[in-house]
């Protein structure tokens, strides 16, 4: 009996991959664009002028994407829009910017007692980017300041997602993160508007979190294999011990810049990980012995991927401890909001006896599907 509910789920996994895979290869080629966060350095000039340097995927913007939301243009309604917009030649890109800026002045963008009126004053769009990439443009606006003007306090439009504000030239430099919609503190010119310890450690938390909700779907698929094994307490605390200390181990290494792997290795590994926590939840009902030994080293590679997050943010010079911590702690409560989530929904069910049979490994299956085919993109797309 056991032999063939064995067999009967394998087939009932391979339907759903072959599925997934049957319309993957039905659908018109698409093209993975993961999105950076912007950056922008701030510094003023002799001439009493603000400017702006940009690092910012100008395609995104324009076309619509919601990057409070996601961090790859295929997840958003808009990724046709964007596809249209990364095929044009720089030249013809080029003279769309001004509407950008033409609706961010209109916001407006930064403040330095009055609105503050921006202008392009130099604008490089890579030509020779891949394709299939995500092209980031150099953007430097400028804006004249207001007589007696001593601060600036910039407004990140929403749905612009993260933004790194960077302040140069001065001593104690303001570095922050912002998220679409938020506005930053009044920066003053001379500087000294240097996070203190406490601010890069609670300001590193939310860029942790929303890397997990709503950002982190691979993440969030490992955790809630981890979840469907068992929902009783000690298998799913020595999981979640064994992958927490793994990824913050592979995490500050990463950040330290001490341990690199490309992410077109890391990625791959990441959903080949997803696929194996999902099957062994179909053929098991127990922590095997080797189970958490697995988990860690999978917990490795998912702390390298968040490393090579942590890095297109940069670490403020002086905070890098705080920042990193804070960082791992927005993780962690990610992944407990989403165990949280999934036990509000399903756990309640957890001692009926047909739990397992109709909820953890249906849900298994597609966990698996989905791993299957990202590592599929991942690896041929």
């Amino acid at each position: 009996m056991l032999s063939t509910l064995k067999t009967f789920l394998f087939k009932l996994l391979f339907l759903a991959v072959l599925s997934t895979a049957a319309l993957w290869l039905d659908a018109p080629a698409s093209r993975a664009h993961e999105l950076q966060p912007t950056i922008a350095d701030l510094s003023l000039s002799p001439d009493d002028q603000i400017t702006l340097d940009f690092r910012i995927n100008i395609e995104a913007f324009l076309s619509g994407v919601d990057l409070d939301l996601v961090d790859n243009t295929d997840d958003d309604a808009a990724s046709d829009a964007y596809t249209r917009l990364r095929d044009l030649p720089a030249d013809a890109l080029s003279e769309l910017v001004p509407q950008l800026i033409t609706l961010w002045n209109a916001s407006p963008l930064a403040e330095a007692d009055v609105p503050l009126s921006f202008s392009i004053a130099q604008l490089e769009i890579p030509e020779d980017v891949d394709i299939e990439l995500s092209r980031i443009s150099l953007l430097t606006l400028t804006a004249p300041l207001p007589e007696g003007a001593r601060a600036v306090t910039l407004h990140w439009p929403a749905g612009s997602g993260a933004l790194v504000l960077r302040q140069q030239g001065v001593e104690e430099p303001y570095t922050g993160y912002l998220a679409g919609g938020d506005s930053s503190p009044s920066i003053a010119f001379a500087g000294g508007g240097a996070q203190t310890l406490t601010q890069a450690f609670l300001g590193y938390i939310p860029v942790g979190f929303d890397h997990i909700l709503p950002k982190g779907l691979d993440h969030i698929l490992f955790v809630l294999g981890l979840f469907f094994l068992s929902t009783k307490l000690r298998p799913l605390v020595w999981q979640v011990s064994a992958f927490t200390l793994a990824h913050t181990v592979t995490l500050a290494l990463g950040a330290l810049g001490l341990v690199t792997i490309n992410a077109s290795v890391v990625e791959p590994l990441i959903a080949a990980s997803i696929v194996f926590v999902a099957v062994e939840n179909i053929f098991t009902s127990g922590l095997n012995p080797w189970r958490p030994v697995i988990i860690f080293g999978f917990g490795l590679l998912h702390g390298l991927g968040f490393a090579s997050v942590l890095g297109e943010f940069g670490l403020p010079e002086g905070q890098f401890i705080p920042a990193l911590i804070g960082f791992n702690i927005g993780v962690e409560l990610g992944q407990l909001t989403v165990i949280a989530l999934a036990f509000a929904c399903v756990g309640w069910f957890a001692k009926r006896p047909w739990y397992r049979a109709r909820i953890a490994v249906p849900a298994s299956c597609v966990i698996a599907a989905v791993g299957a085919y990202w590592f599929v993109e991942r690896v041929f797309l």
